[in-house]
């Protein structure tokens, strides 16, 4: 028996798909056959089929009792020996060539006499030939005694020889439509596969929604194959919260089935041992732009596994598919969210040059654009020598200095370079108060430059980890651009409006900026006073030193008003080597103290040394005339004048003020 016959399956659909086939007579299956193997090379399944009608017409005891002692063989259409009965082999014996050969020749049958081991024998061969028109398919053969065949053994023979072809339609027939059937099953499961692979590219091309996808591919595979352990390995870039999927390990074997799907992009199948009968299949989901993950199924027991391989392989090319194009249209979303964001921080930035609100409205902005727990802005304050936190909604912060060598905003600050921290508890380097203080996890920091110069720092915190993506990453780089540039409008426009209210020669307020702050302060001061303050003698200095010499005890004079006076206090140049001091709710007396402090800081402190003499006038919510700076600019400049003429490097109080003072 055929080997495809001892497995119970046959493979005549394949040989007859790919043979030039006649066409079907079904009531001649032999005839069909015969033009079926014109070239055995093409076709050779003829010569089992009608070997094996041989060895079943044999077993089934067709031979009669009286001819136990009979030799059957059986030949294909050529005259080949194929098969013969009880096990005899006798292929190479002449005298059944000569035989076969003149039957066929003479289409016929043929019988030759001989001696054979004392005994005169009979060898018969006669033709086996379709029914519809008479072509020889086979040739059957019969040794018999001569003794047997003259009494009858030929019309024995014969007999038999139609037995035999009895034999041969019925199995022929039997296997046809076994094997039809099986042609039907193979067409009908593969119509059902096509049937559900269609509605599940349909389902899953219905979702735009990257989760959804996979969700929805998942599912469908579970429902095909219930008794698979399915997972689904995604890279680090995609996070997800369905429980079959996971990221993808860095550290497999090279020979691991889910590494080698994901680095070559074809699907893997690996085989264990038969004790443990089991199969693990690797299908990468990916599309155009790359591979994005891995499926991986762990099959017991399949029936026929690399049956199914196209099917699955299929399933996982629509998912890449699909997957991929949800992933473009987030992406597409997501960049439109991102140019929405990005002009609304625009026109926030751009709505005030005050640098305070330029950080306010980044702060708020950062906050709701990636929908982060905590955002710190770190900026550098040259006063205090290090990096202020301007902006933070952690309390604990706000307006703290941190130092530019020390913790990750330093890190940062220092080297202009991103930062961003997956697991803050298992990393480390550098520490971050703001990680510390607030229990987080993820961090991404990136610098604040200004102008080409790193200014400060930005750090956006939350406490889940993995938290931020390479997005984050890259949009944060660029929102932190449009940030430094509105800070750099902000402290351009900061240090205009320094240099327009201020002297250029001593670095003081202008005069028009201290008469706007003086009017200003009245509208919500209950009182104030102002000290005039004149160099003594300063003409003959210029004309003495030279007048670079008196610019510079201009300087140095401006310097000692400034570090005598509070801040808030307000220290202007009136006009060439007048100086005005504004000291808002404070009255005489008590300016009478700070007129002094200069004036003995002045005389003891200059080089050359040089005098001042100052003129002091309060005003008061009582007086009618406090609304006018020009009024208490004029009281105080007699007070001054009076000063002068006393032999200056003298400090006189207001008439007016005087008078008040002691009328109350």
């Amino acid at each position: 028996m055929s080997e495809e016959k001892a497995n119970g399956h046959t493979d005549s659909h394949v040989l007859i798909r790919n043979a030039q086939m006649p066409e079907w007579n079904s009531e001649d299956p032999a005839e069909w056959l015969r033009k079926m193997d014109v070239n055995r090379h093409d076709f050779p399944y003829a010569e089992g089929l009608i070997a094996d009608s041989f060895h079943e017409w044999y077993k089934r005891g067709s031979a009669m009792s009286f001819a136990e002692s009979w030799r059957w063989c059986v030949f294909d259409y050529a005259g080949k020996w194929l098969a013969g009965s009880g096990g005899v082999i006798e292929p190479d014996n002449p005298l059944w060539e000569q035989v076969a050969a003149v039957s066929l020749r003479s289409a016929r049958e043929c019988t030759l006499q001989i001696e054979e081991n004392g005994v005169e024998t009979a060898f018969f061969v006669t033709p086996v030939s379709t029914r519809s028109k008479g072509e020889i398919f086979a040739l059957f053969g019969c040794a018999m005694p001569a003794e047997h065949f003259a009494k009858g053994g030929r019309n024995a023979a014969e007999g038999m020889a139609r037995h035999y072809a009895t034999c041969f339609y019925r199995q022929f027939e039997h296997m046809f439509v076994a094997d039809l059937a099986s042609v039907h099953i193979h067409a009908k499961r593969e119509s059902s596969r096509r049937s559900l692979l269609f509605q599940i590219v349909q389902r899953m091309h219905d979702n735009i929604d990257v989760d959804a996808v996979l969700t929805e591919v998942l599912a469908s595979i579970s429902t095909m194959y219930p008794d698979v352990r399915l997972t689904l390995y995604m890279s680090q870039d995609h996070r997800s919260a369905h429980p079959q999927v996971k990221p993808l390990p860095l550290d497999l074997d090279e020979e691991d089935v889910r590494i080698k799907a994901f680095k070559d992009g074809s699907t893997t199948m690996r085989s264990y041992s038969e004790a443990d009968k089991l199969v693990e299949i690797g299908l990468p989901l990916g599309g155009k732009q790359g591979v994005y993950g891995v499926f991986h199924l762990v099959m017991r027991n399949p029936a026929h596994p690399e049956v199914d391989m196209p099917f699955l392989s299929m399933v996982a090319s629509t998912a890449g598919t699909a997957f991929e194009n949800a992933k473009l249209y987030e992406r597409s979303n997501q960049i439109i969210r991102e140019l929405r964001m990005t002009n609304e921080l625009t026109r926030r930035l751009n709505q005030s040059l005050r640098l305070s609100e330029t950080f306010e409205a980044a702060f708020e902005e950062l906050i709701k654009m990636f929908e982060t727990d905590y955002c710190c802005i770190l900026h550098y304050n040259e006063e205090r020598g290090g990096l202020e936190a301007v902006s933070c909604n952690y309390p604990g912060l706000i307006n703290e200095i941190i130092e530019t060598d020390r913790g990750i905003g330093g890190k940062v600050y220092a080297s202009g370079e991103t930062v961003i921290i997956s697991e803050y508890a298992e990393q480390s380097g550098a520490k971050s108060k703001l990680m510390d203080f607030t229990e987080s996890q993820s961090l991404i920091a990136t610098p604040l430059s200004v102008g080409g110069e790193v200014r400060g720092a930005i750090m956006l915190a939350h406490r889940e980890p993995h938290y931020f993506s390479y997005d984050n990453f890259r949009l944060l780089q660029a929102m932190a651009g449009h940030i430094g540039l509105a800070v750099g409008n902000a402290l351009l426009h900061a240090e205009v409006h320094r240099l327009a209210n201020r002297d250029s020669l001593t670095g003081l307020y202008a005069r028009h900026y201290l008469d706007q702050s003086i009017k200003e302060k009245q509208s919500g001061d209950f009182c104030g006073t102002l000290v005039v303050v004149d160099i003594d003698h300063f003409k003959s200095v210029n004309d003495t030193y030279g007048h670079q010499k008196g610019d510079l005890i201009l300087k140095q004079v401006s310097d000692i008003l400034r570090l005598s006076i509070r801040q808030g206090d307000l220290a202007a140049r009136w006009g060439g080597e007048e100086l005005a001091v504004y000291l808002p709710q404070l009255g005489a007396e008590q300016a009478y103290s700070v007129a002094e402090r200069i004036r003995e800081r002045v005389q003891q402190e200059t080089e050359p040394p040089v005098t001042v003499s100052c003129g002091i006038a309060e005003w008061n919510w009582t007086d009618e005339d406090k609304a006018s700076v020009d009024s208490l600019f004029y009281r105080a400049d007699m007070a001054l004048y009076e000063a002068k003429n006393k032999g200056r490097n003298k400090i006189m109080i207001d008439r007016n003020t005087v008078e008040f003072r002691i009328r109350n």
